[in-house]
């Protein structure tokens, strides 16, 4: 029986402070909180999830070329690096793997300079304003995607 397929599950900068950072604006749930809901939508949909969390540019693109070989998907929270990083844009541009882009605020509602998603470019999808459970949106949109791919 063939192993499930991977899907990256990749967080940019400050997202280890989830929980404690801004608690009004990103709640209380920590990055861990994240990983376990993570994997249980996973559990539920098929593809394993695996992780990664860097607040480093070099390190996400690392991470995402080594996707193109290492997983079926990308779900991407680039959190700052999404509105100042063409790099990491072009990366997940370049994978070939679906790209589900979270936001766990709601950026078009917030400073202007956030408006300007470079990773929604070239993501297949973006949720934003769902707090942690749009990372199970989104894997559950990269089951799908790959399920659909497959037929």
């Amino acid at each position: 029986m063939p192993s499930p397929p991977r899907v990256l599950v990749l967080d940019g900068p400050n997202l280890n402070l989830l929980g404690v950072r801004e608690p009004e604006l990103y709640g209380s749930d920590s990055l861990a909180d994240v990983e376990t809901l993570c994997r249980q939508t996973t559990a539920r949909h098929g593809p394993e999830a695996y992780f990664l969390r860097s607040s480093h540019e070099g390190a996400l693109i690392d991470a995402v070329h080594s996707a193109r070989s290492g997983a079926a998907g990308i779900v991407v929270d680039a959190s700052g690096c999404t509105h100042t990083s063409i790099a990491l844009r072009d990366a997940l541009a370049a994978v070939e793997r679906p790209v589900v882009e979270v936001h766990i605020t709601h950026v078009q509602r917030r400073e202007a300079y956030r408006r300007r998603p470079y990773v929604a470019e070239v993501a297949d999808a973006t949720i934003a304003g769902a707090g942690i459970h749009g990372y199970a949106l989104a894997l559950t949109h990269i089951a799908h995607l790959l399920e659909k791919s497959a037929r």
